[in-house]
């Protein structure tokens, strides 16, 4: 079948339904309006908002956010291929995951500053050298949190200092054997995954 034929279809029924379209399809706004909103819970990691926005239609729509400073994401590199990794329990999981280290940054914390700060506190390691490499929004369709990703060589052994709510259990890997435990559904975090991703990609 001829694949223009077969997707205008598709092209019309968009523009039919959605007002912010032009006659060819292509989206012209997309941009919802904030018009009001509340905080519904403040907590010690995160603040839960309840906005009203106005559609490109004009119409009215509650967006349920969760507002979160932002936080660094460290992939140790200890030469060789090898990646310092930590296992921790994930209570909203209900189960262990495995993780490159990460921390939440504090207010008007510099994103380098927090990643090799946590590097230290979950691993003991410091970096003689740290690269940033990307930026990761993990669920822009619930939260604004932002990840800074970054690459930490050179490293230098220590004694670590996690904090008292979490226990956090450090562990070594090659970057085949992280992938294998991709494939085999034994990493499912999702900063990890970006990161594996990367590594593959581009180093």
């Amino acid at each position: 079948m001829d694949s223009h034929v077969s997707s205008a279809p598709f092209f019309i029924i968009i523009s039919f339904i959605n007002p912010g379209a032009s006659s060819n399809g292509y989206i012209v706004n997309l941009i919802e309006k904030f018009l009001r909103g509340e905080i519904v819970f403040d907590g010690k990691l995160l603040e839960v908002h309840r906005d009203i926005v106005a559609m490109p239609d004009g119409h009215e729509e509650v967006r349920e956010v969760i507002r979160h400073s932002g936080a660094a994401v460290i992939i140790p590199s200890l030469g060789d291929d090898k990646y310092v990794l930590v296992r921790q329990y994930r209570h909203a999981l209900g189960r262990e995951t495995l993780e490159f280290p990460a921390g939440r940054l504090d207010p008007g914390e510099n994103p380098a500053d927090c990643a090799l700060r946590e590097l230290t506190e979950e691993t003991g390691y410091r970096a003689g050298k740290l690269e940033f490499l990307f930026n990761v929004h993990p669920a822009p369709g619930y939260t604004d949190e932002l990840l800074w990703i970054y690459h930490a060589s050179e490293l230098t052994p220590g004694e670590s200092r996690p904090d008292p709510d979490e226990i956090v259990f450090m562990v070594e890997m090659s970057l085949d054997e992280l992938l294998h435990r991709f494939k085999n559904g034994e990493i499912t975090d999702s900063k990890t995954l970006n990161a594996l991703l990367y590594l593959k990609c581009f180093r």
